[in-house]
């Protein structure tokens, strides 16, 4: 399973690129609308690519069919290599089944069932964005649905790869990758988070107490040594 990172924050995005683990970028317009409601969406999406590279999702806002295909024209004109980002709406499947005919690759987003998943799919779509976390915000068991969107594609042998989307803890890494999601788009703060371990702080501590200790000692014997000489 492949990492993204969910962010719009260039000093997140360089922070996590340098640590080599990341494959990807997603946004959003509201990822987009954090950093700075007047930002400068095109020089900001640029920029995050020149740093990571791979895949970067840039999202339509339309509602409709046509302008969803005509904002997908607009962003491919300024960034040729975007995945373009459609809402799991009934226009947007229209949309991504246009934009699958002329090769472009999209991301169908806010996906929350199977059924959902299974009809992008079917429209063409390059990439299905499973929502964790919100599903689990209304109570249902996000574990549940992304084991059941992954089972589906490997009986079905689906081409489009599974997004984990919306995650919220390290937890829902893990289910995911067990789950076989193809990837797995994650916040700056998760993904940060599931880096830490209470005994690695411990375990970093001991080895630089004991290898100060050694050098302690050897600084001790070293005089002795040079005056034997």
């Amino acid at each position: 399973m492949q990492l993204y990172l969910d962010s719009a924050n260039i000093n997140e995005i360089k922070q996590v690129a340098e640590l080599g683990i990341i494959s990807g970028v997603t946004t959003n317009p509201s990822l987009l609308a954090k950093e700075d409601p007047s930002i400068d969406v095109k020089k900001r999406i640029n920029e995050i690519y020149s740093i990571v590279g791979g895949h970067l999702s840039v999202e339509v806002n339309s509602l409709d069919t046509k302008g969803m295909l005509k904002e997908a024209d607009e962003i491919l004109s300024w960034f040729p290599d975007a995945t373009i980002k459609i809402p799991m709406i009934p226009a947007g499947l229209a949309a991504v089944k246009q934009l699958f005919d002329k090769d472009i690759p999209t991301n169908v987003t806010l996906i929350f069932s199977p059924t959902q998943a299974i009809a992008a799919e079917h429209a063409g779509a390059t990439y299905v964005s499973v929502f964790m976390g919100r599903l689990d915000d209304i109570g249902m068991d996000s574990n549940l649905v992304i084991q059941e969107v992954c089972a589906i594609w490997e009986k079905n042998l689906f081409e489009s790869e599974i997004i984990a989307a919306s995650i919220r803890t390290p937890i829902h890494i893990i289910q995911a990758a067990k789950a076989g999601a193809d990837i797995a788009t994650v916040p700056y703060k998760v993904l940060m988070q599931s880096l830490q371990h209470p005994l690695i702080d411990k375990g970093v501590e001991i080895f630089v107490n004991d290898f100060a200790k050694m050098q302690a000692e050897i600084s001790k014997i070293a005089p002795k040594v040079q005056k034997k000489k």
